[in-house]
């Protein structure tokens, strides 16, 4: 392509990307004058993944999104916050849902004093102890809800245990397959590819081990 009809096509996609988001970020830029036809595919993906409304309602997904942007420590998109009070989420459940994040990293530590300390500490102790702290930390976001919100976070901090336990805990509230499977896209767009590589790879052994529907269908 000329650099000319080049730099042309990287405007209207930035203009685009622009009028849809209300911002452009320094890599759009870059990747807008690099190739534009790979930046137009890019947004084409994160309006699937971010902007359209799938399995999930518009409150819903910005609970996860909240909870994840807490696990990964990610101070760059206050959008998410922005998106879930106009979705309807209150501030007190935009909390909530940073607290889901909270409770899910207290997983490695009661883990770890089983391991540790496995003379004092069954495991069925530990697990029961990290409910109790997740249970409470949801606040006023629905249990189901929650629970997918845990997965992801789980996902994105490749703690397996973790992932393990909130699917068979999703399952048991109702929670569907193509609910987990959508708030697992959002780690494909914000952790990257080996994360969901990892996440979807456990829920499928899990799904041969504990009885649980799996991340797809066995005859795809």
């Amino acid at each position: 392509m000329p650099d000319q009809d080049k730099q042309q096509a990287a405007r209207q996609v930035l203009e685009r990307m622009f009028a849809k988001r209300g911002y452009l970020l320094p890599y759009h830029r870059m990747l807008g004058e690099a190739d534009p036809e790979l930046l137009a595919t890019y947004d084409e993906l994160y309006t699937r993944v971010t902007l359209h409304e799938r399995s999930l309602t518009l409150a819903q997904r910005e609970v996860v999104w909240c909870a994840l942007l807490a696990t990964t420590r990610e101070n760059g998109a206050a959008f998410h916050l922005d998106r879930g009070l106009k979705a309807g989420l209150t501030h007190e459940a935009i909390i909530d849902a940073m607290a889901i994040a909270a409770a899910c990293e207290a997983l490695d530590a009661l883990q770890y004093s089983h391991r540790a300390f496995a003379n004092w500490i069954t495991k069925d102790q530990a697990l029961q102890r990290y409910a109790t702290l997740f249970d409470a930390a949801r606040g006023t976001i629905p249990a189901p809800v929650a629970e997918i919100a845990a997965v992801v976070c789980h996902a994105a901090r490749r703690n397996t245990g973790g992932l393990r336990l909130h699917l068979v805990r999703a399952f048991g509230l109702g929670v569907r397959r193509e609910q987990l499977a959508e708030g697992l896209s959002y780690v494909l767009l914000h952790r990257g590819g080996p994360s969901i590589l990892d996440a979807s790879a456990c829920w499928e052994q899990a799904a041969a081990e504990l009885g649980i529907p799996g991340p797809f269908d066995p005859g795809l």
